[in-house]
This record gives structure tokens, C-alpha cells and sequence, in this order.
């Protein structure tokens, strides 16, 4: 039985409590799924794609789909998938049909992160009624739930916000973090990516004094559920989170970060902020300091 009371409870639904609202007149569902293929000597790490021939092939029915890159990423950025201006935003989710009284709920394949990008988007913007579906499209398919091949299409929405812009930071607030005993710099990569053993993003190693919680140890393998939270909380604990008054996570570009900001959020964690480019941005400039586990050449 779970002991730990999450701050919004409603932030994550399951396969049964979806199928049994799919009905519902407020409900907008959103298949985020994009997928990441390497950038074959290009500049970026990987290129951001959307997965829209899954998406047509089987949806959960009345799912419409989110193209994180063409339709909420800054276009000029050179590390792909940079948060857009909130007005371009704003735009993009009252066209995909939101409005201040719908429930939103958000999904993915292969994971939850681009789900939890989406959710901490909408956070940010200052919209609070939105949920992660636990377990995604595979759990529903494993199921053997309904699915869609018909697109689904909202009427579109109006969006009255409350920006909380304080929950993206750049290199900026890292810089100033790294020598703030009071913040806490947490990266959510592998712990090879974060100790330096494998090299993904120009430079090995991490951003200095930033601990380690890696977004796949928080999903249990064998159901790509979420663990408990009291598993998840001894995750953060085990890093010694809990003297810090502040959190940055980060990854490569603020996708799997947003899983970790999520649950920091839920288990009641304040002053929570993802760093938007994250490695990419950091990697690729040399000005910026790294620390490394394992010896590097020069």
C-alpha cells in the first residue's frame, strides 16, 4: 500500500480509468510520440521525427497527435526540440483543440518521456489539468483495448494563461547552480552517459555537482509502469536530494529530464526547473565545464 501522498494524484491515469472516459465531452487525448534517429555527420546529436505512420497505423480512439518538432520547437535552434515562445505555443495547443476546461490526457510509445515533456509544457504555460497515461500505448495494446486508425481532429480550443517561466532555465541558471550548495543539478541520462564511460554529446561527462536519478530506473521494466512512489522518492533520497532547496534536471534536450521534474513535482519537491537544450547545448560549448569519471584525451 502506498504511504507517500502525491501533489496531484490526478496527474496520472491509468489504461482503466482512460477507457472508461474515453467518452467524456472535455477529454482531448494526444499521442506525443517522436522518435530520435542520429544525425549522421550533422552538428546535432540526433534529429527529432515524428511518428505519425505509427500513430496512423493504431491509436487510442480519439487520440490526435503532438509533432514536438514542427509544431512546439523553435525552428532556428541548433539543438532541435528548443521550447518555442509561449504565444507559438499557445497557438499550437489551442489549434490541437485545449481550452481552459479540457482534460487533457497525454501519451507515448517505447517510454513515457515525451509524455512527461508535454505535461511539463503545459505546466509551465500554467495549465494544471493535465495527466500522463501509466504504461502508455503499450499497456493498452498489451490489453487488448480499442484502437483507431481514423485521424481524430478537435474543434480548436481557447487557452487563457498563467506563464510559470521559472520551470525551463538555460545555461545561465546551471552556471549560477553549480556553485549554489542550495540547488541541486540532477541529470536524468544513463549512468555510462553520466559518468563519462560513453560519450554522447561532444564531451563526456556531466555538468559539475550534478547527481545522478536516470528516468528509465523510475519505470519498471517488465510493465513500463511507473515504480512507486516510495521507490521513486528512495531514488532522489539515495542522490541526497533532500537538503537542497532548489532542482535543475537535465539530459539531452529536456525530454527525459521532464520525467524526473514530474516526479519531483509529484513527491512534493519545490523551486523544480528543466534546463531546456540541456547536453546539447551544453556539450557542444567548450566554454562550459564538465566533470569526467574516467580519464579523457585533449
Amino acid at each position: 500500500m502506498n504511504s507517500i501522498m502525491l501533489r496531484d494524484p490526478n496527474a496520472l491515469v491509468s489504461t482503466r480509468w482512460l477507457e472508461e472516459h474515453l467518452g467524456d465531452p472535455g477529454l482531448r487525448i494526444f499521442d506525443c510520440t517522436t522518435r530520435l534517429v542520429a544525425d549522421e555527420g550533422g552538428k546535432r546529436p540526433y534529429i527529432a521525427t515524428p511518428c505519425l505512420h505509427e500513430y496512423e497505423v493504431g491509436h487510442i480512439p480519439g487520440a490526435g497527435y503532438f509533432d514536438l518538432q514542427k509544431d512546439f520547437s523553435r525552428q532556428d535552434s541548433p539543438y532541435g526540440m528548443t521550447l518555442a515562445d509561449p504565444a507559438h505555443i499557445v497557438a499550437a495547443f489551442e489549434k490541437s483543440g485545449i481550452d481552459n476546461s479540457s482534460r487533457v490526457v497525454l501519451y507515448c510509445r517505447r517510454g513515457v518521456s515525451w509524455s512527461a515533456r508535454f505535461w511539463w509544457m503545459l505546466k509551465w504555460l500554467g495549465f494544471d489539468n493535465a495527466s500522463i497515461l501509466d504504461g502508455g500505448h503499450e499497456k493498452w495494446e498489451a490489453e487488448k483495448r480499442a484502437l483507431s486508425a481514423s485521424p481524430c481532429k478537435y474543434p480548436a480550443g481557447t487557452l487563457q494563461i498563467q506563464p510559470r517561466p521559472e520551470l525551463f532555465v538555460g545555461k545561465a541558471e546551471v552556471l549560477s547552480a553549480i556553485n549554489d550548495p542550495s540547488m541541486c543539478t540532477i541529470s536524468a541520462l544513463g549512468a555510462d552517459v553520466h559518468n563519462g564511460k560513453v560519450t554522447a554529446f561532444r564531451r563526456p561527462g556531466r555538468i559539475p555537482r550534478s547527481v545522478n536519478v536516470p528516468q528509465k530506473e523510475l519505470l519498471d521494466p517488465e510493465t513500463g509502469l511507473f515504480k512507486t512512489p516510495e521507490e521513486i522518492s528512495r531514488y532522489f533520497i539515495e542522490a541526497q536530494t533532500s537538503k537542497s532547496k532548489g532542482f535543475i534536471t537535465y539530459c539531452g534536450s529536456g525530454i527525459f529530464a521532464a520525467v524526473d521534474a514530474f516526479w519531483l513535482y509529484q513527491l512534493g519537491y519545490d523551486n523544480v526547473a528543466v534546463y531546456d537544450n540541456s547536453m546539447s547545448e551544453w556539450g557542444a560549448d567548450a566554454t562550459l565545464p564538465m566533470e569526467c569519471d574516467f580519464e579523457t584525451s585533449t
